[in-house]
């Protein structure tokens, strides 16, 4: 028999589609945390999820879904790189030229941070850069470019986003300093932060947050007034952020007067306006 969403919910389609792009874009999703995402109960993301699977959206699972028609460990990474590249490569080349020879960084295992490190090699003549990460694909990106020296937390391997997870990190951030880290999310709004869409994912990357002297948050448009599962960074923490000249440009300014400087970034490489936290109030550069 054939599920239908319930009609009198005039938001289960939307919230369907929603569901469906988050398995796509992280490989998969549980029904508790999807749960307290949407605010309703497991029986209704269960008929959900088994709609969606009909429909050929995704594959069930106990507990949860995974994507559907799986091509190997890299697919759900390679989906989500290719969303918005444009905005991910002009965020990731202005976070590269913020970056100083000497300090020590931290990148998380996102596909914007990834286009950061590509600008980091390509910018080339480092000395001692230190770069920890736990993205699988940021440390190959780095390996073996001179003056770069990569570090990677231990911990179990994430199919779904190349990455490396778990309590087995901790151990790392007890004798590292990091003077920066480059964060990137799956949403980001003023009351939750930058947010991601699995627990795992958050746990190591909290570890980023609160081991680094500065957070800089890396989010592109899409990503904006947005909130997912769980929170890793609290707007408080942030000391910068860097995004696409789409972004909300009201978010920006309210951004500015809690102290935090906003870099928005023209795509096409034109320009780059920038919201700096010693700027007098109301006023904007471009």
């Amino acid at each position: 028999m054939t599920i239908q969403p319930t009609h009198g919910d005039v938001f289960a389609e939307e919230r369907q589609q929603h569901i469906a792009r988050i398995v796509e874009e992280h490989g998969r999703a549980r029904v508790a945390e999807l749960s307290l995402l949407f605010g309703v109960s497991g029986v209704t993301i269960r008929k959900d999820l088994d709609l969606l699977e009909q429909q050929g959206r995704l594959v069930r699972t106990h507990g949860g879904a995974v994507v559907a028609h799986r091509t190997g460990a890299e697919r759900a990474f390679d989906i989500r790189e290719r969303l918005q590249r444009a905005e991910k490569d002009a965020i990731g080349r202005a976070a590269a030229a913020m970056v100083v020879d000497g300090e020590s960084i931290a990148l998380d295992a996102s596909t914007t941070a990834l286009a950061m490190a590509r600008h980091l090699t390509s910018r080339g003549g480092w000395v001692h850069l230190t770069v920890i990460t736990n993205g699988l694909r940021i440390a190959a990106e780095l390996a073996g470019h001179p003056g770069i020296t990569v570090a990677m937390p231990a911990g179990f391997v994430r199919w779904e986003a190349l990455s490396i997870v778990g309590p087995l990190s901790e151990g790392l951030f007890d004798k590292v300093n990091i003077q920066r880290a480059f964060m990137g999310a799956a949403a980001f709004s003023l009351e939750a932060g930058l947010t991601d869409a699995t627990e795992e994912e958050a746990q190591i990357k909290r570890l980023f947050v609160t081991t680094a002297t500065e957070v800089v948050g890396l989010v592109d448009h899409t990503k904006w007034e947005r909130a997912a599962f769980a929170t890793f960074c609290p707007t408080a923490s942030l000391a910068a952020v860097v995004a696409d000249a789409a972004a909300p440009h009201a978010i920006a300014e309210l951004l500015r007067t809690r102290g935090i400087d906003v870099q928005l970034v023209d795509v096409a490489g034109v320009a780059t306006r920038s919201v700096d936290r010693r700027a007098a109030a109301g006023s904007t550069s471009s």
